[in-house]
């Protein structure tokens, strides 16, 4: 095992792995990376199957008998997705019951041209969740406003969600007050709560991405890099801020476990920047950190974990956004935008998985 990774974990950080193939699962790598490299959790998104569908072999035989049957696309993709998840969730079963449920967990994301739809997601969600049928399974649901009612529904129903796609600390603390709703409304019909598992997935390297290209616009380049960072860091603040209020503290004597924060999109897209930038400068207690295989590759090899660095650093973020705003940044605008584009590229993502499983589905 690495070393650095040893003492990432040994933070309180989950590493996870932002990616999922049949190739994977098949050949064992899953378990590898387990056993050499503390991975703990596994997450999927449409772009992910889009990638693993258009590589090798492996999913040849399934589409065949897809094909012979006659099912069509949106059920074979259905097949064929939950398929690789159950098996995930399997390879991955000895770790949730380690960690009595926090972690060994799979996710799965519904259809993403429903996240303009409460009421089409929220029956997506119970569709995976009966399909799929495991315990470490996660419900990626967009923390669209149209998402937040669907996440509240979810979590009242005792179904573990992971919410995705959140960029601006408004939205998050939505997301947590969604959350803390259907805890209560879970309460309030007798279920376990200790049962009901839930993270919240805030992107990174596309805050930089974006603002990045703004401040380049501004001639402002000495703020860039900088604010994918700042906003992650303001938003462990606002989790501890819930993880200290009253609401929170009446469910976790009634046995509820947290909303941890998880650290998305966090492969570097500037080769300017440090590799492991979104790793060692997010290290805190009680999050996830979701890596591609590059990027845990890389803080497997040279990242710098020396401690919290998050916590120390508030009051800086806080600077950080203010100089930001001071340069012409429009932080509401920025997070629209990206709210928008992330919803549109995993639906091209899934779109171009239907157009290939279509092409594939011959007997």
């Amino acid at each position: 095992m690495s070393e650095i990774l040893n003492k990432l974990s040994g933070q309180g950080v989950s590493i996870w792995l932002d990616d999922i193939s049949r190739e994977r699962l098949r050949n064992g790598n899953l378990e590898e990376l387990i056993r050499d490299k503390n991975v703990v959790g596994v997450t999927s998104n449409p772009t992910i199957f889009a990638s693993a569908l258009s590589k090798g072999d492996a999913y040849d035989t399934q589409m065949h008998d897809l094909a012979v049957r006659g099912v069509d696309v949106g059920e074979a993709v259905r097949g064929i997705t939950t398929y690789d998840i159950r098996w995930a969730a399997d390879v991955l079963r000895p770790v949730y019951d380690a960690t009595s449920g926090v972690d060994g967990r799979v996710s799965i994301e519904v259809d993403p041209r429903l996240a303009r739809d409460a009421d089409k997601t929220i029956a997506e969600a119970r569709a995976l969740w009966w399909l799929v049928d495991r315990p470490n399974l996660f419900i990626k649901i967009p923390a669209t406003v149209e998402g937040l009612t669907a996440i509240t529904q979810a979590i009242s129903e005792g179904i573990s969600v992971n919410v995705t796609l959140i960029f601006s600390l408004a939205r998050y603390r939505a997301v947590m007050d969604a959350w803390l709703a259907g805890l209560e409304a879970a309460q309030a019909k007798g279920l376990n709560l200790a049962t009901i598992e839930s993270v919240a997935s805030f992107f990174v390297s596309r805050v930089d991405t974006e603002i990045d290209k703004r401040l380049d616009k501004l001639g402002k380049p000495e703020l860039m890099g900088k604010a994918g960072i700042a906003n992650a860091r303001l938003a462990y603040a606002a989790f501890e801020e819930v993880m200290n209020s009253e609401r929170w503290q009446r469910l976790r004597a009634a046995g509820a476990r947290p909303q941890r924060p998880l650290w998305a999109s966090t492969g570097v897209k500037n080769p300017d920047y440090s590799d492991t930038m979104y790793v060692d400068q997010l290290v805190a207690p009680g999050t996830v950190n979701t890596m591609p295989e590059k990027t845990l590759d890389a803080t497997a090899d040279h990242a710098d974990v020396t401690g919290d660095t998050v916590r120390p650093f508030y009051e800086q973020a806080w600077n950080t956004m203010a100089e930001l705003k001071a340069a012409g940044i429009d932080y509401d605008d920025v997070v629209r935008v990206l709210e928008d584009e992330g919803v549109q590229k995993f639906e091209a993502s899934w779109n171009e998985l239907l157009e290939s499983v279509s092409k594939n589905l011959v007997p």
